[in-house]
């Protein structure tokens, strides 16, 4: 039994209701009990004081790589959810391509057991599309379901069989269930370390053309389409595939898009004189697609912002830059640089951010959250807008630093995060 809270002052923003008042809020037995102004609170209530501060739903992450098992030395299941807390994030779901991969009720379980051990953010297991992540055969989809994984996807393998994601996304069809996919045409971005554009020219780097990506975009959306299946698109990066999303929306094909962080704050040029900070897939594109992204977010193209979360160990970003992985850590920065890139400048309305990190990932992947109505989980992020800060990597709660925010001044800043109504972070006043 949890302590009952009392949220008290905050601004309320709840997109799900189309709330955005100043009220109080009240959390009993893990649960949103009540909302409104003035609450009286049970006797042995814990008050928070919210004055000046914003009260949201808890953010949904539909996108993170926690490393575990086999890969402990970049993350843990158990850091990575801390550094999502830290972050305000009170649900998080784990890509699949682990070592060995998710692909069986077994590991699917391993992953469910080891979040709830952790006891922070919400962990939701998303389980491979195939077998062994080979493309080849499809994995057991209700067994993993069963053992609780949300989603299906083989993302870091691009599914490049035609005829196993028409199958896939009918058997997923049945459960209600989204799968997942990386769109990326494989031998057309084969020894790719970066976009194909003058940056990669001027460093003599061999590029990924937008085209990549766009190919199987395209593709996705005709299946969704011959299917009727719910196809997710990680980390879209292209004006391309931003208008081909767009089409089939049009269409009313059951087609939902994600946009990371870094590909509508970033641009190629980050790559600067080969920082691996700057490296990771899909590759940061030009200014016309940073925009586009931006763009398809406000006009709700693109559904959700997740941040690809992937921690690497310093060793292995210190490389040649072809030879680096890609990927960065993002679950401790992406509200902030989401708040400066898009809210500040006016690109999103607030409402509208936490409706595209918490409210969207929550109804079109069915997750508890997302929502502060009455009786609906206790799962809050409370937020000090106004607060700055300096990235410094000492301090991340991830296992690792790969971030190309590190030394960067930040705006707004996570003050509680609480899940099941337990406060599980608690930042500086």
């Amino acid at each position: 039994m949890t302590r009952p809270i009392l949220i008290r002052g905050g601004r309320l923003v709840d997109p799900s209701r189309q709330l955005d008042e100043v009220t109080d809020l009240l959390l009993i037995d893990g649960k949103v009990a009540d909302v409104g102004r003035d609450l009286g609170s049970p006797d042995d209530a814990e008050v928070l004081d919210a004055t000046g501060l914003v009260v949201a739903p808890g953010l949904i992450d539909v996108h993170v790589h926690l490393r575990e098992p086999g890969q402990e030395d970049r993350e843990t299941i158990a850091t990575g959810a801390a550094s999502a807390v830290a972050g305000g994030f009170t649900g998080i779901c784990a890509m699949p391509n682990t070592d060995p991969v998710i692909d069986n009720q077994g590991a699917v379980g391993f992953v469910k057991a080891k979040g709830e051990a952790a006891g922070l953010a919400r962990v939701y297991p998303i389980g491979c599309v195939s077998v062994g992540q080979r493309g080849e055969q499809l994995a057991e989809f209700g067994e993993m379901l069963a053992a609780g994984a949300v989603a299906v996807s083989d993302d870091g393998h691009p599914i490049m069989s035609s005829q196993l994601m028409r199958t896939a996304l009918e058997y997923a069809r049945t459960f209600d269930i989204p799968v997942a996919d990386h769109c990326e045409d494989m031998p057309l971005a084969a020894g790719g370390a970066m976009h194909e554009g003058i940056v990669a020219t001027r460093l003599g780097l061999k590029g990924i053309p937008a085209a990549a990506e766009e190919i199987h975009v395209a593709r996705d959306c005709i299946l969704a389409e011959l299917t009727g299946g719910h196809v997710h698109l990680c980390h879209m990066s292209t004006r391309g595939s931003v208008e081909l999303i767009r089409r089939a929306k049009e269409k009313g094909l059951r087609v939902t898009a994600e946009a990371a962080p870094h590909h509508f704050s970033l641009t190629h040029d980050r790559v600067g004189d080969y920082d691996t900070h700057a490296k990771m897939n899909p590759p940061l594109r030009e200014d016309a697609d940073r925009e586009a992204i931006r763009a398809a977010l406000a006009d709700g193209t693109l559904d959700c912002i997740a941040t690809d979360h992937a921690p690497h160990h310093y060793d292995a970003k210190e490389r040649e830059f072809d030879e680096a992985p890609n990927g960065i850590i993002g679950l401790e920065t992406a509200l902030s640089v989401a708040l400066m890139e898009l809210v500040v400048p006016g690109r999103l309305t607030l409402p509208g951010l936490i409706e595209r990190m918490s409210t969207a990932p929550a109804r079109l992947w069915h997750l508890p959250g997302g929502s502060l109505a009455r009786g609906t989980v206790g799962d809050v992020v409370v937020i000090d807008p106004e607060a700055t800060w300096t990235v410094e990597a000492a301090r991340f709660r991830s296992k690792s630093r790969n971030s190309p925010w590190v030394g960067e001044p930040m705006l707004g800043r996570v003050r509680w995060t609480l899940v099941g109504g337990r406060v599980v972070f608690s930042g500086a006043a």
